[in-house]
């Protein structure tokens, strides 16, 4: 069996990760009449289209903000947030093509449906968090226990 990957609690910084995601998508939703999902937001922001040609500059604004915060975050503390995610470049950018692919299969992202979508108790985000639950539970067994070891 592989060793356990070690993992911190950080209770007070997941906090208020918490509570800054779920202040913006209250200010999203009451600024804008939008959903805070990061998938559409970069769709609308980034690709230009009729639906969303008034929409572009909170959206960029928005995605700014989520590109700054680990320089918000060096200026507070002195140093970078930890990162904890693999070193891999392929099997990152396999997993980053495989999400993308299930962000457009599933009409959303984890922020759209799982933040915003359970909120309004929408059926389809309740749906879409279970299935992206159960991947996620069934990746970390394979990946910890599968035929790649642990990772």
């Amino acid at each position: 069996m592989p060793p356990a990957i070690p993992t911190d609690f950080t209770p007070w910084a997941s906090l208020g990760g918490g509570i800054l995601i779920g202040l913006s998508a209250v200010m999203v939703m009451a600024l804008f009449g939008r959903i805070a999902g990061i998938s559409g937001i970069t769709t609308g922001g980034l690709i230009p289209s009729a639906a969303t040609e008034g929409d572009r500059g909170w959206r960029i604004a928005f995605l700014g903000g989520l590109v700054s915060a680990p320089l918000v975050w060096l200026v507070a503390t002195g140093a970078f947030p930890a990162q904890t995610v693999s070193d891999n470049l392929p099997g990152m950018a396999i997993a980053g093509l495989v999400v993308g692919i299930g962000t457009a299969i599933g009409s959303g992202c984890t922020s759209g449906h799982g933040v915003c979508g359970l909120a309004r108790l929408s059926p389809r985000s309740l749906a879409a968090v279970a299935m992206f639950m159960a991947t996620a539970g069934i990746t970390v067994f394979l990946l910890r226990h599968g035929p790649w070891g642990a990772v």
